[in-house]
């Protein structure tokens, strides 16, 4: 994990975890569908299904599966109403949680993430109640070793990114949805290492865990992620390099 940030860190452990479950596919194809059925299946005009296909390739789905899926978003596969719902609640310390979820049972699904929560020491909040302290944006990371943070600096505000972040061992891009793959496309074409890349709920404000909280705010959110309806789930905790590393082991 060499490189990453701590969010990356985050990300790549789950997605690792989400595979070995045979939960990934799933997931993303799901995710492809739904963006077909409400943009069309052309990537080019279709930012979410460009989107879905990135994380296809992330997690080596089958061009079979890609292709059925599709399918299943034009309408021409057994064609399921999924519906996006978003879940609030706090865990350990007062962290936010943010539950994204594609269901084709609302009943179901609220029931599990209540149980879920419940179960594992977290708590449902009402609607809007941690919402506000999330917003999308994209977010691509560069490697410190491999580019200059002026040269860098100067280079994506120019392709149209809101900020360069200085996150440890990697200088961290942040654009707006909408010039997310202008500016990666770009940096990609200027011949910069992109080891981490995404559109992401990113948190204005952070809370910072210790090893404890940290691990209980791991088994929520690995619990809720093993939910065949919940997608995404975002927090806005933050933790030293050393409760990072401690989580690693």
């Amino acid at each position: 994990m060499a490189g990453h940030s701590k969010w990356a860190n985050i990300k790549h452990r789950k997605a690792a975890q989400d595979a070995k479950k045979g939960k990934a596919f799933t997931k993303v194809a799901k995710e492809i569908a739904v963006a077909v059925k409400e943009g069309g299946a052309d990537p080019v005009m279709n930012s979410r299904l460009r989107l879905a296909l990135d994380k296809a390739k992330e997690c080596n789905l089958p061009k079979d599966n890609v292709d059925r899926a599709i399918k299943k978003g034009t309408g021409e596969g057994n064609d399921s109403a999924y519906e996006e719902i978003t879940y609030e609640g706090y865990g350990p310390g007062g962290v936010a949680i943010l539950i994204k979820a594609l269901t084709d049972n609302r009943n179901r699904t609220v029931a599990e993430v209540r149980s879920t929560m419940n179960k594992k020491g977290g708590n449902m909040g009402e609607a809007g109640c941690v919402a506000w302290i999330f917003e999308s944006k994209g977010i691509i990371e560069i490697p410190k070793d491999k580019a200059d943070e002026e040269t860098l600096f100067e280079l994506a505000l120019e392709l149209g990114a809101e900020d360069v972040k200085d996150e440890g061992d990697v200088f961290q891009v942040v654009t707006e949805v909408g010039s997310y793959f202008a500016v990666k496309t770009a940096l990609e074409e200027k011949k910069y290492e992109i080891n981490y890349s995404e559109v992401t709920m990113k948190p204005k404000n952070t809370i910072t865990l210790g090893a404890e909280d940290l691990r209980k705010l791991f088994n929520i959110t690995d619990a809720l992620e093993d939910l065949d309806d919940v997608q995404e789930v975002f927090s806005n905790f933050d933790a030293d390099e050393a409760t990072m590393a401690a989580m690693e082991e």
